[in-house]
């Protein structure tokens, strides 16, 4: 009776174990559920991606073929009707001259069409009319290759830096001809420099130091060039008002107070070019300042004068540098209305007795024209201006190229060192520049210059950082986008800015094919002489049409024309798919150019054939007048029939495995039984290994169901035996190989190998000796059982031994703390109650 309170203690550990055990099996089964449904999944889903992807390639296939049909022909878009139309459409456009080319109702223009199509439409290569372009080099001098300080001394017209200097281009529409222009920095190579310098008064100072700036900088030229020449040149206003005062005093002398001042001026030149230093330093010295009422000078008609008055100057085609020396701004275009002055500048010269006479005359030129004009005469530009001017003119260096700005100290004691800085950046920069471009061509350049930096569009144009001696060379294509109407040659140049020499390119146009030079004019082929035949077709006379120009253009709208035009039975003219000119056919154009009409009433088409997976005639066969032509091996309206009976070789060697017939490259089972691509496949059949496993073992073991019989129903093979299953025949022999492993009556694996060779014989080659399963190991089985119920037992009374003191204790805790809460007294019996029972009056107040 004791342990009476365990039985509900045990049963409760019993139902939890128990619990415990289902909960875990019901989560792993879960788990492996899962599992099998995630890997069930992911292969369906790789499969249908397979598909997925497989369908979406076909599609994009089809949708780019579509669209590549749809793009059609630029050649045949341009609907030309000669050759020379023809060749403009495009650089891959060619002419069909065959004679016999043209189907039955196609039109003159379908002659024109891509190379690779007329081939394919069968002319020959040597009737297809395609004339390139081509370059040919007349003139192509080395660059010149000298130092400073040789014995050779050459004219400046016998140095050259640039090269090839003269070319012929053949320029067909739309293809690009490109040629390499090299060009080299000359040493020693002859400089012209001239002096502009504002006279106004604020620059009295400057006077002073150029006064001997020629022999100083002829010396630190020297350095530079043996052949140097040095001018001199100086400017201050218009001689009108507001920009100068016009009383005659003033005009004598301009300055206020003693100063002695010269006469105001536009612009005079003191100086023509020379290689006198010396010469240069007396005529300046003899100089004197002026002035003006104005900030701005009239430095820009004096630099237009030094541009365009090459004679009075004295330039000489070499390097040409303008020094442009003030302290002021500038007057430009539209200042001149001012002094009433309204006629644009006409960018000539005027100079006489070395004076601009036209100031008063003419406005000041823009800066368009002043770029346009020191860009003719090859004049690189130096403004040396004093640095309250410096954004100004920095801004004006953007405009004009090859320019320079120098900062120009308050007296100009730095000149010289300013024009040796600005010169170097001026010819370490070259800039590639071309005429203008006749209609319809362009061009474009790739430069290849120092250290393998290259450049492409406005920046292929220019190198940068090229001393002396260094080569660069650049790229240059040319290329025609129309024919000019006239079919005139045309000249155009290009040349580095600021030095004289030039690349001459002669552009000449192929815009007609030789065959036309061949034409037979009132050739008897173009109905009775009304046509010129050239390059296989007839050009009409004026007033002829149709194919063989047999029509006037009044017959056009003849009814009598038409009705040749209609099918026997028919109403419709040319099938509606196209018109009627001079009785005959000529079928329209569909906007994809792939697609054509042709025959005699257009009835026939090439797109309008059976298709199979979308495919005009399946893409094995080719549509020709609605009827599908079909490729070899290929069959059917829409050659989707293919006679290649490889898809229905079975395994064994046989189509359909002997038991279907092989149709459009698939196979059809005739035995019922038999399914699948080569009719292989039969659920109700035993497998090769199945039906022969009795009479292997029968023959190889000497056992099976067919133990008594085997002599008479296992004799139909030749059986090889072998010592193990390496022994056995590999996959890869000719003869059909199946692999086989049998239990026996003994639950033994067998293996071998059944095979049919190419006589029919059946061949069995067989490991032998079986492999039989040991049967298990009683002993450590049962002690392991014993060993776990043992344990399991074990670790039970363990747990419920545990459980048991731990109730104990929290009993026992529970006892004590109760016991020590107690409120009554041990020496008396708290059951006991007096007798005797007091009332209190609630009135009664104690008096």
């Amino acid at each position: 009776m004791v342990y009476l309170h365990l039985i509900p203690c045990l049963l409760w550990n019993i139902v939890t174990c128990l619990y415990f055990h289902a909960f875990f099996f019901f989560f792993f089964f879960f788990f492996l559920v899962t599992i099998n449904h995630i890997i069930w999944y992911s292969v369906f889903v790789f499969q249908t991606n397979l598909k997925f992807l497989a369908w979406a390639g076909f599609l994009y296939c089809l949708i780019w073929n579509g669209f590549a049909q749809q793009g059609g022909s630029d050649c045949i878009k341009a609907n030309a009707k000669s050759c020379g139309e023809c060749i403009q459409a495009g650089p891959n456009c060619g002419w069909c001259k065959k004679t016999d080319f043209l189907q039955e109702g196609e039109p003159t223009s379908a002659r024109c069409d891509d190379l690779a199509a007329l081939k394919s439409k069968g002319c020959p290569v040597e009737d297809i009319e395609n004339p390139r372009g081509s370059k040919q080099v007349l003139e192509d001098r080395e660059v010149t290759n000298r130092k400073i300080g040789a014995a050779e001394k050459l004219k400046p017209e016998a140095i050259t830096q640039i090269q090839p200097q003269k070319l012929v281009l053949k320029l067909r529409v739309g293809e690009p001809q490109t040629f390499s222009l090299k060009f080299k920095r000359a040493e020693d190579y002859p400089i012209d420099l001239y002096y502009l310098m504002d006279l106004s008064y604020s620059m009295k100072d400057d006077l002073e130091n150029v006064k001997s700036l020629g022999t100083a900088l002829m010396f630190e030229m020297e350095k530079i060039t043996s052949d140097f020449r040095i001018g001199f040149g100086s400017f201050v206003e218009k001689t009108v008002m507001p920009y100068i005062s016009t009383t005659p005093a003033k005009l004598r002398n301009p300055c206020t107070g003693d100063q002695n001042c010269t006469s105001p001026f536009s612009y005079k030149n003191v100086l023509s070019l020379t290689s006198e230093g010396n010469k240069f330093n007396e005529l300046v010295g003899k100089q004197h300042i002026s002035g003006n009422l104005d900030s701005p000078e009239g430095g820009f008609d004096a630099i237009m004068q030094v541009a365009v008055c090459g004679e009075q100057i004295g330039w000489r085609n070499v390097t040409r540098l303008l020094v442009f020396s003030t302290d002021a701004g500038f007057h430009f275009a539209g200042d001149g209305k001012l002094g009433g002055i309204v006629l644009p500048n006409d960018g000539k010269c005027h100079l006489e007795n070395n004076m601009y006479t036209m100031s008063h005359y003419y406005d000041y030129p823009s800066i368009a024209h002043l770029v346009q004009k020191l860009s003719e005469n090859n004049i690189q530009t130096i403004f040396a201006v004093t640095e309250e001017f410096q954004a100004v003119y920095k801004e004006l260096k953007n405009l004009i190229p090859k320019s320079a700005v120098g900062t120009l100290s308050s007296n100009s004691s730095n000149v010289i060192q300013l024009i040796i800085d600005a010169y170097n950046s001026l010819s370490s920069e070259v800039i590639l520049e071309n005429s203008k471009l006749p209609k319809g061509v362009t061009i474009s350049y790739k430069s290849y210059c120092k250290n393998g930096v290259n450049d492409t569009q406005e920046d292929g144009r220019k190198c940068s950082n090229i001393s002396i001696g260094d080569e660069v060379k650049f790229e240059i294509s040319v290329t025609a986008n129309e024919c000019p109407r006239k079919g005139q040659n045309e000249t155009i140049k290009i040349k580095p800015l600021g030095f004289t020499e030039e690349v001459e390119i002669n552009l000449q146009f192929v815009c007609e094919c030789q065959c036309q030079n061949e034409g037979e004019a009132n050739s008897p082929a173009c109905h009775e002489g009304n046509g010129t035949f050239e390059c296989g077709a007839c050009r009409c006379n004026e007033g002829r049409i149709g194919r063989l120009c047999e029509c006037s253009t009044d017959e056009v709208n003849s009814e009598d024309m038409d009705a040749y035009c209609r099918r026997e039975n028919s109403t419709e003219i040319c099938s509606n798919n196209g018109e009627c000119i001079c009785g005959q056919c000529v079928c329209k154009k569909r906007e994809n150019t792939n697609e054509v009409y042709s025959g005699k009433y257009c009835e026939c088409d090439n797109f309008n054939c059976d298709r199979s997976n979308g495919l005009i005639c399946g893409g094995n066969g080719i549509c020709k007048c609605r009827v599908c032509e079909c490729f070899p091996n290929f069959t059917g309206s829409a050659c989707d029939c293919s006679l290649d009976t490889v898809p229905c070789m079975a395994s064994n060697g046989q189509i359909c495995n002997g038991r279907g017939t092989c149709e459009c490259g698939t196979c059809n089972c005739t035995d019922p039984k038999f399914q699948g691509s080569t009719c292989e496949m039969c659920q109700t059949c035993l497998g090769v290994c199945a039906e022969h496993k009795d009479c292997v073992q029968c023959r190889a073991f000497n056992k099976g169901e067919k133990k008594e019989t085997c002599s008479q129903e296992c004799m139909y093979f030749n059986m090889t035996r072998v010592e193990s299953r390496d022994k056995l025949p590999q996959p890869g022999q000719p003869d059909p190989l199946s692999h086989c492993k049998e239990k026996d009556v003994d639950d033994c694996w067998f293996y071998f190998t059944y095979s049919v060779n190419s006589n029919g014989e059946a061949n069995v080659h067989v490991v032998e000796t079986p492999e039989c399963p040991s049967g298990p190991d009683i002993i450590p089985i049962v002690a392991g059982v014993v060993a776990g119920i043992v344990l399991i037992g074990l670790a039970l009374l363990l747990i419920w031994k545990l459980l048991m003191i731990i109730h104990d204790r929290r009993e026992f805790a529970k006892f004590e703390k109760e016991k020590m809460n107690a409120k009554w007294d041990t020496g008396e019996n708290p059951i006991y109650k007096s007798a005797v029972t007091t009332v209190v009056n609630p009135k009664y107040e104690g008096k």
